[in-house]
């Protein structure tokens, strides 16, 4: 049977129709797609903004346990993200600093200096002095062994001007760490601010480097200082008990012993303080009241192992 041209007319017409709604649903659902994605995409950014303004908020309020929490939550989604990076490593900086174990501390300081090192492969990072300046400190809370690190980093900060004023004190200290006593005692020269007095740790932090280069003289004078302004007890023992030690070197025992029984007047007795006096009358022959003096330390601290030895116990 043969189909008229009229047929094939309205033939093509409906697969012409079918064709052009086919392709208006294309294009809906491509637009769709689009608009959904873009709002998708809007969407998380804006909640991503939010997020941010929260830590930061949570950061300035000075809630270091929450914002290392919510930082160390958001990374674990975005682990290479440079904001959240460095939030992390300052409030793990920080919970670092505020525990009394040691083990703790060294925790929170290493999760620290993974965080900020990780940022440092950031480029907007090169002269962020903040980062810096922590990892810096961070690293002198590791110990001498890391002390290259802490100078290393400490020295990077200061060059980018970052507004530290404890930089010079900190730099001082891992310098000496290291080794650098002379590079120490110049970086804690600039940490005496004018007409402000200076800290107990940062006299007796002087004197220290000044005494490992064997001068008496000029730490003696930081020591001397230390006892006269600090109204801390603990920091003029130990001021009394390195003056004690620069007098014994010279062999000016008398002086020694005076600065001993200066801190047993003022603060009670103290077993490392009757030992070094029983040193004291050893050097000075007086073999029996050094005895005394070694038996008073091991009453005091029998597990005092130079008192026991020197007691043959």
């Amino acid at each position: 049977m043969e189909l008229g041209s009229n047929y094939w007319s309205r033939y093509g017409r409906h697969v012409y129709f079918l064709k052009k709604i086919r392709t208006a649903m294309i294009v809906f659902f491509s637009v769709l797609v689009i608009v959904t994605a873009i709002f998708i995409i809007l969407n998380i950014r804006n909640n991503m903004k939010n997020d941010r303004q929260e830590l930061l908020q949570i950061w300035n309020g000075g809630d270091y346990i929450q914002a290392y929490e919510f930082s160390k939550t958001a990374l674990l989604e975005k682990p290479v993200d440079y904001f959240l990076l460095t939030i992390n490593g300052f409030s793990a900086y920080q919970m670092g600093i505020s525990q009394i174990n040691n083990q703790n501390m060294l925790a929170f300081i290493n999760e620290c200096i993974f965080s900020l090192r990780k940022a440092l492969l950031h480029k907007e990072s090169s002269g962020d002095g903040r980062i810096f300046y922590v990892l810096g400190k961070a690293y002198g809370y590791k110990g001498g062994e890391y002390a290259d690190l802490a100078v290393k980093y400490l020295e990077i900060a200061n060059d980018l001007s970052y507004p530290a004023s404890d930089i010079p004190e900190y730099l001082g200290l891992a310098y000496a760490a290291f080794g650098d006593y002379r590079s120490s005692v110049e970086a804690f020269s600039l940490a005496f601010i004018p007409g402000k007095s200076p800290s107990d740790n940062l006299l007796l932090s002087i004197a220290r480097s000044y005494i490992a280069m064997e001068e008496y003289n000029t730490a003696f004078g930081y020591l001397q200082r230390c006892i006269d302004i600090s109204p801390d007890s603990k920091s003029v023992v130990i001021s009394r008990m390195l003056l004690a030690e620069i007098y014994g070197k010279n062999g000016e025992y008398d002086n020694a012993e005076t600065q001993y029984l200066n801190i047993l007047s003022d603060s009670g007795e103290n077993a490392e303080v009757r030992f070094q006096l029983g040193e004291i009358y050893n050097l000075k022959g007086d073999t029996t009241r050094a005895r005394a003096e070694w038996r008073l330390a091991y009453r005091q601290d029998p597990a005092h192992a130079r008192a026991r030895a020197r007691l043959n116990i």
